[in-house]
């Protein structure tokens, strides 16, 4: 108990000294490190405040870069989809183009095949395979040409209005994809460390598995917009081969159309011809028939004429063949009467040009009937030709298209 309450023991004036020189050096030691971390400190903070003002500048020129590039892929896509359309559209009037002009080969191919049908009906040896129907056939063939090759250009210009409609689509859906991108970039160009709805985001920074690199970011735009310009190239070099042959192929119908009018014409002009040549030798033939009919009535009639002479003769001769006795003598008027009635016997005989009037009248009968029907066979030749195929032929009209 009374080492308890011991005093405690006392400190020399030196000691004391040193204590307090102590205190205050480290006093002082810590002051002047507070104060160098103070300074460390306010620096770090000025160079962490540049830095970040720095890079936030930064960035902010580089959204602004990168909007500015958005703007440029967007309005080049834009250009490309403004084009693409208005090619298709005229790709599409094109197409109008080739329906119409395939539809307007459907009547003329009727009328041609109608045409070489209806000559069928031709008789005799008006059926001929004559210029008339060799252009008929070609121009059936050329009619089935056309339309061959107007169907295939028609589904060559279907499957490019298809190609075209796929370029549109993949520029539209970069245009979206563009546009969503612009609007996202602008929200982010309009951030401020001010703004009410920034937050912490930890998975920010985080980069998925779906990001791609800028040049292929670039690749895939650039792409859109060669394919879209191929495939516009394409149309075009398309609509110029499709008015080539829209041109071509009308004028080649129209030349056979002209060429087959033309062999009509003739064809009926040398019909007309020969039928006039057959109804002017009828003609002939009725006024030979006519003629010789008058000439075997003629012969008829001098052959009947002669039944009184020669009865008269062959009487008198009967009649002296009674005379009596010497009287029966053969005199002059006996010599007389028996040359007489040989004569006419004679010449009755020699009438042989009766049977040969009559053959020939029967020739010239056959040669009538037969020119008749010849006559016959040319006016249903020029009904056909003239009535029928032409007529018929004056409704075909072939425009460009």
């Amino acid at each position: 108990m009374a080492r308890l309450l011991q005093a405690p023991p006392k400190f020399n004036p030196s000691e004391w000294d040193i204590a307090n020189k102590m205190q205050c050096a480290s006093t002082e030691s810590q002051k002047s490190r507070s104060e160098r971390t103070i300074a460390e400190s306010q620096r770090l903070l000025d160079e962490v405040e540049k830095t970040t003002r720095k890079t936030q500048s930064d960035i902010n020129k580089k959204i602004e870069q990168r909007r500015k590039e958005i703007k440029f892929w967007k309005q080049e896509l834009n250009n490309k989809l403004e084009q693409i359309v208005h090619e298709t559209e005229v790709l599409l009037s094109f197409k109008t183009r080739l329906e119409k002009s395939l539809e307007s080969c459907e009547e003329p191919l009727i009328i041609a095949q109608k045409c070489l049908l209806n000559r069928q009906r031709r008789a005799g040896i008006d059926l001929v395979h004559d210029e008339v129907e060799q252009e008929l056939v070609k121009e059936v063939e050329a009619l089935q040409g056309v339309i061959a090759l107007l169907g295939r250009t028609l589904e060559q210009t279907n499957e490019q209005i298809r190609l075209n409609r796929s370029a549109k689509y993949n520029l539209e859906m970069d245009l979206k994809d563009k546009f969503t991108a612009l609007m996202i970039d602008d929200y982010c160009a309009n951030l401020t460390n001010n703004t009410p709805d920034i937050r912490y985001a930890d998975d920010a920074v985080k980069i998925e598995g779906n990001f791609v690199s800028h040049e292929d970011w670039i690749d895939f735009s650039n792409i859109n917009v060669e394919k879209a310009e191929k495939q516009r190239n394409n149309s075009l070099a398309l609509r110029a081969l499709i008015d080539g042959i829209l041109s071509q192929t009308a004028n080649d119908m129209r030349k056979q159309c002209e060429v087959v009018n033309v062999a009509f014409r003739n064809r009926v002009k040398e019909v007309k011809d020969a039928k006039h040549k057959l109804e002017t030798l009828l003609a002939m033939v009725m006024d030979e028939i006519a003629s010789q009919e008058k000439n075997i009535a003629a012969l008829k009639k001098a052959i009947a004429d002669k039944e009184g002479p020669v009865k008269v003769a062959q009487t008198r001769l009967e009649a002296r063949n009674r005379r009596p006795s010497v009287e029966l003598c053969y005199d002059t008027v006996q010599y007389k009467l028996i040359t007489e009635v040989q004569e006419i016997t004679r010449n009755i005989q020699r009438q042989d040009t009766l049977a040969q009037a009559e053959t020939e009248l029967k020739g010239l009968s056959s040669r009538q009937l037969s020119l008749e029907e010849e006559i016959q066979v040319k006016e249903n030749t020029l009904y056909i030709d003239e009535v029928l195929c032409m007529q018929m032929r004056e409704s075909v009209y072939i425009k460009n298209f």
